[in-house]
């Protein structure tokens, strides 16, 4: 991803900055139809987030990780969203198979874990969350926006 704005560094000192962020970016209208990529390492904290922006976005129920099934379909009040997770994706045959250029065609939130995994069919993403983990709960994320809706989202959340 080529970024196209100077990228967002803020550090989340615990879990309740995590928190606060997915509540802010469900906040933004732009969320609703757009690509965001999460980054780092295992345990860095990608699949809290994403359980945090689910629950911000109105996602009810168990939301499990899509390590096994690569995707987890959600609806939040109309909005469909779907979680991948690409750590075990390795057979390009199986993006046709899924059916996953159908629902990047479509309209709704696109939320992939280890997005390098499946690099050469994903199209740019808008907003490319980074998460280093420094420590048990100490979080060092790093902002890129890829797109206008990704710079949009960052002005949104810098706001």
């Amino acid at each position: 991803m080529e970024p196209t704005a100077d990228p967002a560094r803020i550090d989340w000192q615990g879990e309740d900055d995590t928190v606060r962020f997915a509540e802010r970016l469900a906040a933004l209208g732009a969320v609703r139809d757009a690509f965001i990529t999460l980054h780092g390492d295992l345990g860095a904290g990608k699949t809290t987030l994403v359980r945090h922006l689910l629950r911000a976005l109105g996602v009810q129920g168990r939301i499990k990780s899509p390590t096994y099934a690569v995707v987890e379909p959600h609806d939040a009040q109309g909005l469909a969203i779907s979680h991948f997770d690409f750590y075990r994706f390795s057979d390009p045959r199986e993006w046709e198979d899924a059916g996953f250029r159908d629902i990047f065609a479509s309209p709704g939130l696109k939320l992939a874990e280890w997005p390098d995994k499946a690099a050469a069919l994903l199209p740019p993403a808008d907003l490319a969350i980074h998460i280093d983990a420094v420590d048990d709960v100490h979080r060092r994320v790093t902002l890129h926006a890829g797109t206008p809706r990704g710079r949009e989202l960052l002005q949104g959340l810098s706001a």
